[in-house]
Order: structure tokens, then sequence, then C-alpha cells
């Protein structure tokens, strides 16, 4: 079962994935898909508040938030991570419960990253916005590293995400019943 949907002008077949007994949702990955990468970075782009640094989470994110950088000429984005690395230095996390993982999973920063963010304008961004777990976790992460959110953005809000009014977004998604049918 698939859901064919249209983003920054483009079609694409969303595959019907099952979350449990009564709900399903429509898998949106931009991996592998510089067409739609780069065009859903310029849509957002064209929506964007001015900000100072792009946050995303790892890792469906990541690409969306670098072809928005490279289209708008910054030299950095901001990643946190799923884990810590070696490479990173006063590190520290906050705890996130998403609709698409079975468990609870933590998210990093990176001092270095937390001392540019200091007073500066951030915007978060990330491909898809359901629940808004993922979203409260790098605004967590913000405010602990003294950043201003400027806004929030997304390719895609899904379910209750779309009634936000604080969130920027190019489509809505639809939540689905076992079926595949669009819940109603």
């Amino acid at each position: 079962m698939y859901y064919r949907m249209k983003v920054a002008g483009l079609e694409r077949d969303l595959p019907i994935c099952p979350l449990n007994d009564q709900l399903s949702i429509a898998g949106f990955v931009i991996f592998g898909d510089p067409e739609l990468t780069v065009a859903c970075a310029r849509d957002l782009l064209a929506k964007a508040p001015e900000y100072d640094y792009i946050i995303t989470a790892e890792a469906k994110g990541i690409p969306l938030a670098h072809e928005m950088a490279r289209q708008a000429g910054n030299p950095k984005y901001i990643l946190a991570r799923k884990g810590p690395k070696l490479y990173m230095r006063d590190i520290f996390g906050v705890t996130v419960q998403s609709i698409t993982t079975a468990k609870e999973q933590k998210l990093y920063l990176d001092g270095a990253d937390a001392a540019l963010m200091k007073g500066k304008r951030i915007l978060i961004v990330d491909d898809v916005i359901s629940t808004g777990e993922s979203l409260k976790a790098l605004e967590a992460l913000v405010e602990k590293a003294g950043g201003i959110i400027c806004g929030r953005m997304a390719i895609l809000a899904e379910g209750d995400a779309q009634d936000r009014p604080d969130l920027i977004y190019l489509e809505k998604l639809p939540l689905f019943n076992p079926d595949g049918t669009v819940k109603g």
C-alpha cells in the first residue's frame, strides 16, 4: 500500500507502514532522493525566518539541513547526535521518544556547537514532525545551549502537528488506518 502525494512540486509514493493495530503512517524518507531534498530545501528556505544556524537531529533531517545550509550559503549547520562521539567535548543530552522508534532515545550536542549557538537565532528543521517529541528534545538542547529559537520547520506535518501555529511546513501528511485508508 502506498500514499501518493506532491511535495515541493514533485510526486512521490510513500509506503504505508503499520505502527500498531490501530495506526499506520506513510514512510517519508529523503535519503537517496537528491531531487526531492533539493526541492524541499528550496521551498522551506523561501518560508524561513532569519536565522544564524540551522539545527537538526540525526539522522533523517541531515540531508535537509545540509541542503538548506548549502543553498543559503551557510558555512555550518548543527547536528544533534543520537550518541556521543569520541571527538565531542563538553557533551550534554536530552531524552526523546519518537513515534517512529520503539524505544526511548537520547540526543547529544557537542559543547563547541553549543557555544556557537549561545545568543544566536536557531532554526530547527526536520523531515517530518508528528508528535513533536523530537522537536521538544531539539528545543531543550537549543535552550540549554543559550540559543534563541527563531523557527521550527519541517517538510511534512503529520497528525496533530498540522495544527501547530509555531510550525512552518510544506505539506500535511495524514495518519492512516491499518487498511491504508486515511484516518478521519
